[in-house]
């Protein structure tokens, strides 16, 4: 049966029915006797609910007082056989058969009503009470004569349940069954041949009794008949169905009722004696009945719960073996005697103080499985108390909060739950529930350590674990929970979050990326710990991770340098001694510690007799002699190797010529072949090189020919505007702006010589007769010998060809800003060293035609120039006509920045006030008119000085 039942398949059928809110049903369908383990149903799918929930939740299984037969997988979110269900001692012959519980899941609290119909399969045979079966016959019987047979008991049910007898053999009797009002099955055995005592005084058959499963199962009995001699009437009951009524905990040896049944015959063939037939359900342990007169009495006890009706088949014979049979139909009437069975699905023992109003802290189911009024229940709880009671369905109730509650006035609430039902006289039940008032968050998570130092190797493997941080919570449950967190911050410029990461449960700090010792040797970080209350509290610590160094790196040589374009030898003189260095190979290791320990040997030579390799330092030194026998070309192979743990190396050929002159060994190492490398990358960079290269050249030619374009066109310009060059007029030396209306704060005499013919304007200026001034008031006069002077200028006020030997110096000529020449030329003793640029020629013809136009347009003026330029006058006396235009004769000023011409006036005032103060400290022989300037020296003139010097 075992093989048949691990075969079998689960039917299945899914009703999902939302009752409300709070809760919903599920129905299922499976069949007994499923293996343990079996699945039963995907109650998270059915239910629409997340396994993560299941899990959250603490999902569970309530039965109540009943037999756990499903259990729950949490993991999977299915329901499980957890033991064998056996429907027939489960439910007996009741249709349907269902395994109810609930499902309750906290936080919040819900609870699920489970159905599971429970099918039979066909694991019982029918099997007969009575091992034989003894009739005795009269050899009278006339053919169609009745033999009520005892039937079989077939504990399951429906199509798997009794279905057909037969008999064997079939000489005389045959089979006949009937149906009955209750949907089972009487058999009589039925007499079609006349039994003849003479020939046969005993008969045996076999009864067999099939069921209808798949594969049928059978059961048989032993059927003995004694062949008596003629008894030709069978009793007869009053009644074919008896009813009786019989109410529950009735004490044994009640009478329920009794049969009677009637024989014609006489004598021993008339006397009747009762039993009942067939002891299916267990009957024949609840009653019992009177052979002799019928009655039928209590044995057992009685439970409506466990069963509301009962049926008794009853068989009356008489000695002659004629029997009839009738049915007994007792049914059982419901008392009131069981109490309310309290049973807390879910409860909260702690609570947080801060918790809403109307949030459910416990659920409850209430059984009563007394039938009506008797099973009809009513709860309440304790008043004063911020608590009451909802009903949410039938037998489920809910205890909620019902208004805010203050932990500092009630840390704790014993809630006394009383249910009572209505029957008469009323049972109740209660249970005491204690309900304890939580505290906020209000600790913050402290680490053990108030700092962290781990150490990790690099080229570790990312995700490695480095080690763990650990911090505590003085609070309670959620509050308690620490979560990890790693701080955002840098390590040279890269987020910390690239090289380490932390477990956010376990506090264990994982390696993101691979170190490298020789980038980075420590950095440290912040962890956070931060707990689950709300709001969260948290703290931090700094953790410290130092790299540890790995031998990663092999060694690089530095000297001798090897190429490929090249060769590179050590010579060696012929008369080298024992111990002569040849050379040094020098190697260097990033590692650090012992595996930057480097030794030397020598792995080939093409004479080992002749070198050796200092195996600490690296010097490459003779062993013997040399002497002429010696090759001319020798090549050493060097290994260099660290002393890591396992340790790397590095190989370098050194060529070694032994010889006494260059021209030797030069002649010996043109035929050195060598293996030519080219590469790729090189050649790019040589191409690329060129481009460019050649592109900034077309770009100097273009730009140098676009220059010399533009300044011959700029030639041509100047050159056509020679003969309309303006003629800035000249006014006599006493003239002076009596007014003082001018621009100019002082006045100055200007003599300007110019010429059409000529490129360059030149300008010359007469130093002072003395070092009196004009006042502008016009109540001082000139000295006598000044206005003499005066007077014999005025007869040289002509215009007279320049004066090739006189020219402004660098810091008087006007120029761009900021432009001075050297100290000795401050006064504009010598020739001009750089001649203007033809930029600054063509300003001035601009500036000088701007003044024609200007005068033509603005009304006559009283400014005038009175004065010469004193030995002391320098460029920040001359107006720069790049900026301001003084028109002669007119009061006005042409300036493109006021802001400027300001500036100026006043660093003119502060230095002919200076100048002035100068000129009185001078003694009375400085009146005298100086030498002329001598010209500058030049470069060339210097020179010639020198050589003068020299003679």
């Amino acid at each position: 049966m075992s093989d048949r039942t691990m075969t079998r398949q689960v039917l299945l059928f899914i009703s999902v029915l939302s009752l409300s809110s709070v809760h919903g049903q599920v129905s299922y369908s499976i069949p007994e006797e499923m293996a343990k383990g079996s699945l039963v149903g995907n109650i998270a799918q059915d239910l629409g609910l997340d396994i993560k929930r299941l899990k959250s939740g603490k999902a569970r299984i309530y039965t109540g007082d009943s037999a756990e037969y499903i259990e729950l997988n949490k993991e999977r979110g299915v329901l499980l056989i957890r033991e064998r269900i056996d429907r027939e001692a489960l439910c007996g012959q009741t249709t349907p058969c269902a395994l109810d519980f609930q499902i309750i899941l906290e936080n919040p609290m819900e609870f699920y009503s489970i159905t599971i119909e429970v099918t039979d399969v066909n694991d019982n045979a029918p099997v007969f009470i009575k091992s034989e079966m003894k009739f005795r016959i009269s050899e009278s019987a006339v053919n169609g004569a009745k033999f009520a047979l005892e039937r079989a008991m077939d504990l399951d049910v429906g199509i798997n349940g009794l279905q057909s007898y037969s008999l064997k053999p079939t000489d005389h009797f045959i089979l006949k069954l009937q149906n009955q009002p209750d949907g089972g099955k009487t058999v009589e055995m039925v007499l079609q041949k006349p039994l003849d005592r003479e020939k046969q005084d005993q008969l045996s058959l076999i009864l067999t009794a099939i069921d209808g499963g798949d594969p049928q199962l059978s059961g048989t009995v032993q059927i003995h008949i004694t062949v008596l001699d003629a008894n030709d009437n069978a009793p007869v009951f009053t009644q074919a169905i008896y009813k009786a009524t019989l109410r529950e905990n009735s004490p044994k040896g009640t009478v329920l009722i009794s049969v009677s049944a009637s024989d014609s015959d006489q004598g021993s063939n008339s006397e009747i004696r009762y039993s009942i037939s067939n002891s299916q359900d267990g009957n024949h342990e609840l009653f019992e009945i009177n052979e002799d007169n019928g009655g039928v009495r209590l044995v057992g006890n009685i439970d409506y719960e466990k069963a509301r009706q009962y049926q008794i088949h009853v068989q009356a014979g008489d000695d002659g073996g004629l029997t009839d049979s009738c049915k007994i139909m007792v049914d059982v009437v419901d008392e009131n005697d069981n109490k309310p069975a309290i049973n807390v699905m879910s409860k909260s023992s702690v609570i947080s103080e801060d918790i809403k109003a109307g949030t459910v802290v416990t659920m409850i189911n209430i059984q009563d499985p007394d039938s009506g009024e008797n099973g009809i229940v009513q709860c309440a709880i304790n008043e004063n108390i911020p608590f009451i009671m909802k009903s949410t369905s039938v037998n489920f109730f809910t205890v909620v909060t019902d208004s805010d509650l203050d932990r500092e006035r009630d840390s704790e609430y014993n809630i006394s739950v009383t249910c009572s039902d209505e029957g008469v006289p009323s049972l109740s039940s209660s249970v005491t529930l204690t309900l304890q008032i939580s505290d906020v968050n209000d600790n913050a998570p402290v680490f053990e350590r108030s700092s962290y130092e781990a150490y990790i190797i690099e080229n570790n493997t990312p995700g490695l674990s480095i080690f763990t941080v650990k911090a505590r919570d003085a609070d309670w449950n959620q509050n308690a929970r620490v979560s990890y967190i790693l701080e955002d911050s840098s390590v040279n410029g890269v987020p910390v979050s690239s090289y380490v990461s932390v477990s956010a449960d376990s506090g264990v700090i994982h390696a993101v990326r691979s170190f490298d010792y020789e980038q980075i040797k420590d950095f440290q970080f912040r962890v956070k710990a931060q707990d689950g209350g709300s709001p969260p509290l948290s703290s931090n610590v700094t953790v410290k991770i130092m790299i540890q160094d790995q031998n990663d790196n092999a060694p690089q040589v530095l000297y001798p340098v090897q190429t490929s374009s090249s060769l590179v030898a050590e010579m060696v003189p012929r008369s080298a001694d024992v111990g002569y260095l040849v050379t040094k190979v020098v190697a260097v290791d990033v590692d650090s510690g012992q595996n930057a320990w480097l030794s030397y040997k020598l792995q080939k030579a093409t004479d080992r007799a002749l070198f050796e390799v200092g195996s600490q330092n690296g010097e490459i030194r003779t062993i013997r002699q040399v002497n002429d026998k010696d090759a001319v070309k020798q090549r050493l192979t060097v290994v260099v190797e660290d002393n890591g743990q396992p340790s790397r190396s590095a190989t370098v050929n050194v060529n070694v010529a032994v010889a006494d002159s260059f021209p030797e060994v030069l002649s010996e190492f043109t035929d050195f072949t060598h293996d030519k490398e080219y590469n790729d990358n090189l050649t790019f960079y040589l191409v690329l090189a060129l481009a460019v290269v050649s592109f900034f050249f077309i770009v100097s030619i273009i730009a140098i020919l676009s220059v010399k374009c533009y300044r011959w066109r700029r030639e041509r310009m100047f050159y056509k505007s020679n003969g309309n060059l303006p003629v800035i007029p000249y006014y006599p030396p006493l003239y002076a702006d009596v007014g003082g209306t001018g621009t100019l704060r002082h006045v100055y005499n200007y003599e300007v010589c110019g010429t059409t013919d000529s490129r360059k304007s030149d300008m010359k200026y007469v130093r002072p007769y003395s070092q009196s001034v004009i006042s502008l008031d016009g109540t001082q006069t000139l000295p006598h010998a000044q206005r003499d002077n005066l007077t014999i200028d005025n007869e040289d006020n002509q215009q007279k060809p320049p004066n090739a030997d006189w020219r402004f110096t660098q810091g008087q000529r006007p120029g761009p800003s900021g432009a001075g020449g050297p100290p000795e030329m401050a006064m504009g003793t010598g020739p001009w060293p750089n001649p203007p640029t033809e930029a600054e020629q063509l300003q001035a013809l601009m500036a000088a035609a701007n003044v024609s136009e200007a005068t033509a347009t603005l009304g006559p003026g009283t400014m005038g120039l009175s004065t010469r330029y004193s030995p002391q006058f320098t460029l920040q006396h001359v107006p720069d006509y790049r900026q301001n235009v003084y028109i002669p004769g007119s009061t006005a000023t042409l300036t493109s920045n006021p802001q400027q011409q300001q500036q100026q006036q006043m660093l003119m005032q502060q230095q002919m006030a200076a100048q002035h103060q100068a000129l009185q400290a001078q003694p009375s022989e400085a009146a005298a008119q100086p030498e002329p300037p001598k010209p500058a020296q030049t470069p060339a003139s210097k020179k010639k000085s020198t050589k003068k010097e020299k003679k």
